[in-house]
């Protein structure tokens, strides 16, 4: 399905090469990433059009994601402040347009029990409560926009092999004792026959919490409803450049110079070195494959047994992760490429399309409609930031979801908006919002912008370790 922008026509093809740790910016005007989403979601909100000439707003948000975009009707929603979101490519064009539509009660890498491990069990209780609530953000805007086609019900995180029973049975009892959830344990027969039947599984943890949504038709709402409520957002006007004068940051696009008293950064995944002096090499961003089959027969669906439509994950270190589309589609995500030079590959959409007949053999030969990679920015320690990095500046940033970001960014975009807005709230000393990213835990050349590019090695003896350990030991 051919995609009409209704402001701004592309000014170049989408690049399935762009490597954030070694490209300067995403790129100027380019079309979007052919994944499933975009063929579906129908035309693109109206926007305001690339930057045109100099500029002087209050708040200046650089990316148009689930974060920017809510960052923006969450300021003019709950404070009365309009800003201007400036955006490199099309309105949503990076993770937003790119991932699998999981909502889940999470956010970043770690599990609760991990939480207890590095904070204590009272601030784990804290930080639950404040995840627990975003979810509960994530949950009104769904049920806001329901053109986002949600799919509510749970999580089901499936045992691959026989040994991690033990592992999700103590997630669960965790979840249960400590947090209070209704987490329950599933036998192998019970996944098979009352949810999915998975080749792989041994089992299954059932989360109480989760929605599976359209990512760019919400994505679309909220860029309406920022618009509607008086924010701008500007396509085709990446920034090039930042620097400081008495207090104004002035962003350089193409277009012109925006002068902005505050400034918010919402780039996840796409977040380039040399942007912002303090994001620079903070983020590790990893490339995720994904695929969405033509729709499943009735006989499919039967043998199958795919009676859920429930978010699911499996418990590899490079999750797989599926569900069962609304017009009953499977997609499929799981690891990628190292590089975004070598994204292409067609390596990496065979393995994925591998992982898809393991579980479901009865599948194999069927016609994949659509395939398509993206980058996910995970942080170096595993959890996200909503912080002021200075406190002397009025500069903010959100992003380092871990691959948990579709339903934790619009909480983290109200938290932001909060911080621009300059409230300050008792859950802002919690580890996520009063410390910055933090840097890789190796030798401090690793934190210049040329040698960020090698920490590809280290990725790449990690991916053939996290292979070893869940296929083999």
């Amino acid at each position: 399905m051919a995609i009409h922008i209704a402001e701004t026509k592309p000014l170049s093809t989408y690049d399935p090469h762009y490597d954030p740790l070694v490209d300067r910016h995403p790129g100027h005007g380019r079309d979007y990433a052919p994944t499933y989403w975009v063929a579906s979601a129908g035309q693109p909100p109206s926007d305001d059009g690339p930057v045109s000439a100099d500029m002087d707003v209050d708040v200046a948000i650089v990316g148009s994601g689930f974060t920017g975009l809510c960052t923006a009707l969450f300021l003019a929603r709950e404070h009365g402040i309009k800003a201007v979101v400036l955006e490199a490519n099309q309105a949503a064009w990076g993770c937003t347009s790119r991932n699998g539509g999981q909502g889940q009660n999470a956010s970043g890498r770690l599990y609760r029990s991990q939480w207890i491990e590095r904070w204590g069990k009272a601030t784990a209780l804290r930080l639950d409560a404040e995840i627990r609530e975003g979810f509960e953000t994530f949950k009104h805007l769904v049920d806001e926009f329901p053109e986002c086609e949600p799919q509510h019900g749970g999580h089901l995180y499936i045992a691959h092999r026989e040994k991690k029973m033990a592992f999700l049975q103590n997630e669960a009892k965790t979840m249960r004792e400590v947090f209070g959830y209704d987490a329950r344990m599933l036998s192998a027969q019970e996944v098979r026959y009352q949810y999915v039947n998975d080749a792989e599984t041994y089992g299954a943890l059932h989360e109480p919490d989760g929605i599976g949504v359209h990512p760019l038709k919400l994505a679309f709402a909220y860029l309406r409803k920022a618009r509607e409520l008086g924010a701008k957002v500007h396509p085709s006007s990446p920034v090039l450049g930042m620097h400081t004068v008495n207090g104004v940051h002035h962003l350089q696009t193409p277009g012109g110079t925006v002068r902005a008293r505050t400034v918010a950064f919402a780039t996840g995944g796409y977040t380039s070195n040399g942007m912002y002096s303090r994001l620079d090499s903070k983020i590790m961003p990893i490339l995720s494959n994904s695929l969405v089959t033509r729709p499943l027969t009735e006989a499919e669906l039967s043998v199958t047994q795919f009676k859920t439509t429930e978010i699911i994950t499996d418990t590899r270190t490079l999750r797989f992760y599926y569900r069962r589309l609304p017009d009953n589609r499977v997609q499929m995500g799981s690891r990628s490429a190292i590089t975004g030079a070598d994204a292409s590959n067609p390596v990496h959409l065979s393995k994925l399309i591998d992982g898809l007949h393991r579980k479901f053999p009865a599948l194999k030969g069927i016609d994949i409609e659509h395939s398509w990679w993206g980058w996910v920015d995970v942080s170096h320690d595993m959890m996200p930031r909503i912080v002021q990095p200075d406190p002397s500046s009025q500069v903010f940033y959100a992003l380092g979801y871990g691959g948990n970001g579709v339903s934790f960014s619009a909480h983290a975009g109200r938290r932001m908006a909060q911080r621009v807005a300059g409230q300050s709230l008792s859950m802002f000393d919690l580890p996520i919002y009063n410390s910055e990213l933090q840097y890789p835990n190796v030798m401090n050349l690793v934190r210049s912008r040329g040698f960020a590019p090698f920490r590809r090695f280290g990725q790449r003896f990690l991916y053939h370790w996290y292979h070893l350990r869940d296929e083999v030991l």
